[in-house]
C-alpha cells in the first residue's frame, strides 16, 4: 500500500511510479490543458517582456539616474541583453529537452529563471543589475519557448500544428498586447510597486499550470503494462500520417488503374526504387559525421534553403517586433509629448489585429499552405512600413495617423508567425522520416525550435539595436524604409523558396527535383 507521502510525489510527478495513477491524470493530460499550459507559459514570457517595454525609458532616468540622451541607446541594450541571453540558452535547451525523459523539468527551470529576473527587475537601482535581470529573462525564454513548442507538436501532431500555433499566438500576443499598456498605465499611477505586483500574480498561475500539466506520453505509461514500450508520440503522429497518406495514394493508384489512365511519372519510383525525394533529403550516416554535427544533427539541414528561409522570416519579424518596441515610446515622447502611460497606449492598436488575425491566419497556413501567407504578409509590411515616415510633430490628427499605421503593421505581424514554424517543422519532418537512425527515438524536434528560438532572439537582439542606431543616423522615417527593404526581400525569397520552388522557377521538370508543397 502506498503512503500518502509516494502518493504526493507521483501527482507532482516529483518521483513517477506508474503503478500508481496521480490526482487528476485524466484532465492534466488533456489536449486542451497541455496547449494552454504552454500558451500561459509564451504568455507570460512575452506579458514579462513587454510590461517593461514602455517603463524602461522612464526608470532609467527616475531611478538610475542616466541623462536623456542616454536613454535610447540603453533602452536598446537592455532589450538585445534579453535577445542575446535567449540566443545563447536556446540550442541549449533543444539539447536538454531530448535528453530528458520528460519536458516538465526544464519548462520549470524557465520559469525559476524568470521569476529571479522579475526579483531583480523590481530592485534593481543601476545598469547592471538590470542588464543581469534582462539576461535572466532572455535565459528563461530560450527555454520556454523551445520546450513549449516541442511539447505542443508533440501533442497536437503535424498536421494541426498551423492552426494550434496560429491560435496560441493569437492568445499570447495579449501578452505583447495589454503589456505595454498596462505597464504604463500602472506606472503612472501606482509607480514600480504595481507593475511588479501583476507581474507576481500572473507567474503564479504559471507556475501551478506548469506543475500540474502530465506529457501524454508521460501519461501512456499509466495505462500499459510495460512503461518502456511507450514511444515518441511526434513519430507516433508522423507514422499515423504517413500510413493515412500512402493509403490514400494506394486508393488512387488503384482507382487510376481501373480507368486505364495510369502512365509512367517522374515523381513516382521505377521498379519499388527511392523517390527523387528521398534522394534530396538523405544525409549522411551517423558514423559519417564530426563530431559537432554527430551531437547536433539538425545543422546537417541547414544547407536545405526551405529551411534557411523558414528561419529567415521568423528573424525578420523578430527584428520588426524588436524594432517597435525600442522606437515607438521614444517615438510618441519626442513626436507628441507622451508620458508611459500615452507611450503605452500606442501598442494597443498594434496588437490588437494580431490577436484577431493570428487564428485566421494559422488556419490559411494549413489550408493553403505557408508560401502564401508569407509571401503577402511580407509584402503587405512594405507599403505599411514606408507611410511610418508620415506621422510628424503635431496634434490629434498626427496621433491618430501613427495608431491606423501601427494597426495596419498589426495586421500584417499577425501573417508572418505561423509559416516559419510550420514550414521548418515540414521540412525537418521529411529529413526524418528518410534519416530515422540520425536523429533517434525522441527526433529532432527540440533541436528544431532551439535553433528556430536562438534565430528569433537574434532578431529580437539586433532589433533594438539597429532601429535605434539608424533612428538617430537617418531618422525615423527612413530607418523604416530600410525595415521595408527588408520585408521585400523576404517576401521574394518566401516565393521563391518556402512550400518549395514554385512552378514559374523550376527550370525543368525533368532534370530538376523540388519536394512538393506542404501545408
Amino acid at each position: 500500500m502506498p503512503s500518502a507521502w509516494t502518493k504526493l510525489l507521483n501527482t507532482l510527478q516529483i518521483k513517477a511510479d506508474y503503478s500508481i495513477k496521480p490526482a487528476g491524470l485524466k484532465w492534466r493530460s488533456n489536449t486542451l490543458f497541455i496547449v494552454s499550459t504552454v500558451a500561459i507559459g509564451l504568455f507570460t514570457d512575452l506579458f514579462l517582456y513587454g510590461l517593461i517595454v514602455p517603463v524602461l525609458p522612464y526608470m532609467l532616468q527616475d531611478r538610475v539616474g542616466l541623462p536623456k540622451d542616454q536613454v535610447q541607446s540603453h533602452v536598446s541594450g537592455l532589450l538585445a541583453a534579453y535577445a542575446a541571453a535567449s540566443v545563447v540558452f536556446s540550442p541549449a535547451a533543444g539539447i536538454i529537452a531530448d535528453k530528458v525523459s520528460t519536458r516538465q523539468a526544464p519548462f520549470l527551470f524557465g520559469l525559476a529563471s524568470l521569476l529571479a529576473a522579475t526579483v531583480l527587475l523590481f530592485l534593481g537601482k543601476t545598469v547592471p543589475v538590470l542588464v543581469v535581470a534582462r539576461i535572466l529573462q532572455g535565459i528563461s525564454a530560450g527555454f520556454v519557448w523551445t520546450i513549449g513548442l516541442a511539447l505542443c507538436l508533440e501533442t497536437v501532431g503535424p498536421e494541426n500544428l498551423g492552426k494550434t500555433i496560429g491560435t496560441i499566438f493569437s492568445f499570447i500576443s495579449v501578452g505583447s498586447l495589454a503589456a505595454p499598456t498596462l505597464g504604463g498605465v500602472l506606472y503612472e499611477k501606482t509607480g514600480y510597486e504595481g507593475v511588479f505586483g501583476i507581474g507576481a500574480a500572473i507567474l503564479i498561475v504559471d507556475f501551478l499550470m506548469r506543475i500540474m500539466v502530465i506529457e501524454k506520453k508521460t501519461a501512456l505509461k499509466y495505462e500499459v503494462d510495460d512503461p518502456s514500450t511507450v514511444s515518441d508520440l511526434t513519430a507516433a503522429h508522423e507514422r499515423e500520417a504517413r500510413e493515412r497518406e500512402e493509403s490514400e495514394q494506394n486508393q488512387d493508384h488503384e482507382a487510376q488503374q481501373q480507368n486505364g489512365s495510369v502512365h509512367g511519372s517522374e515523381e513516382e519510383p521505377l521498379l519499388g526504387g527511392k523517390t527523387p525525394e528521398d534522394s534530396y533529403y538523405k544525409l549522411p550516416q551517423p558514423e559519417n559525421m564530426s563530431g559537432l554535427s554527430k551531437a547536433l544533427p539538425i545543422l546537417r539541414c541547414l544547407g536545405d534553403p526551405m529551411l534557411l528561409t523558414a528561419l529567415l522570416v521568423a528573424l525578420v519579424q523578430a527584428v520588426l517586433l524588436g524594432s517597435f518596441d525600442a522606437t515607438i515610446p521614444t517615438v510618441a515622447s519626442d513626436l507628441f509629448g507622451f508620458d508611459s502611460l500615452k507611450s503605452g497606449l500606442l501598442f494597443l492598436p498594434l496588437g490588437v489585429f494580431d490577436l484577431i488575425l493570428g487564428p485566421v491566419f494559422g488556419w490559411c497556413v494549413d489550408r493553403y499552405g505557408t508560401k502564401p501567407v508569407a509571401v503577402i504578409a511580407y509584402g503587405f509590411l512594405v507599403p505599411v512600413l514606408i507611410l511610418l515616415r508620415i506621422p510628424h510633430e503635431g496634434g490629434k490628427d498626427q496621433i491618430i495617423v501613427y495608431a491606423v499605421l501601427l494597426a495596419l503593421c498589426g495586421m500584417g505581424l499577425a501573417g508572418i508567425g505561423a509559416p516559419s514554424i510550420v514550414e521548418a517543422g515540414a521540412v525537418v519532418q521529411k529529413y526524418y522520416e528518410v534519416n530515422p537512425d540520425l536523429f533517434g527515438d525522441s527526433g529532432p524536434y527540440a533541436q528544431l525550435y532551439g535553433l528556430s528560438n536562438m534565430v528569433f532572439s537574434f532578431g529580437l537582439a539586433v532589433g533594438p539595436e539597429l532601429a535605434g542606431e539608424l533612428r538617430q543616423a537617418i531618422g525615423y522615417g527612413n530607418m523604416n524604409i530600410v525595415l521595408a527593404a527588408v520585408c521585400l526581400l523576404t517576401s521574394v525569397l518566401s516565393f521563391a523558396f518556402i512550400g518549395g520552388k514554385p512552378r514559374i522557377l523550376r527550370r525543368s521538370k525533368r532534370n530538376t527535383f523540388m519536394p512538393r508543397k506542404r501545408a
